[in-house]
Order: structure tokens, then C-alpha cells, then sequence
């Protein structure tokens, strides 16, 4: 992640850099992993980098 944004947190809309794909932060487990959902359709898929996480819509 660039200097000052934030860490993505559940329900912010993400796009993963390792992945190249959009997705939803639906899990933070143990502060370690992240477990993403397709911005629309099925399946799920996990991070253990959110400095590759960058926010493109924060969860209001």
C-alpha cells in the first residue's frame, strides 16, 4: 500500500494486485488473512498481502 491509505477492512471493494481482480473484502481472519468475494457472481478467493489490496470504494 502507498504511504497514508488505509489497510482495506470487510465490506470495503478492493482490487487485489496478485489476482488482477476486482473483489469485496468479506473476511479478515486473525488479522492475517483476507477472504475476498468476485465483485459480482460466486466464489472466493484469500490474501495473505493487503499492502496489495488497494481500497477503490471504502465501506461507508
Amino acid at each position: 500500500m502507498s504511504s497514508g491509505q488505509r489497510t482495506p477492512w470487510v465490506g470495503d471493494l478492493i482490487h487485489d494486485e496478485d489476482a488482477d481482480r476486482r473483489g469485496v473484502v468479506t473476511d479478515v481472519r486473525g488479522g492475517s488473512l483476507w477472504v475476498l468475494r468476485p465483485e459480482c457472481g460466486p466464489g472466493q478467493w484469500t490474501s495473505e498481502r493487503p499492502e496489495r489490496l488497494t481500497v477503490v470504494t471504502p465501506r461507508e
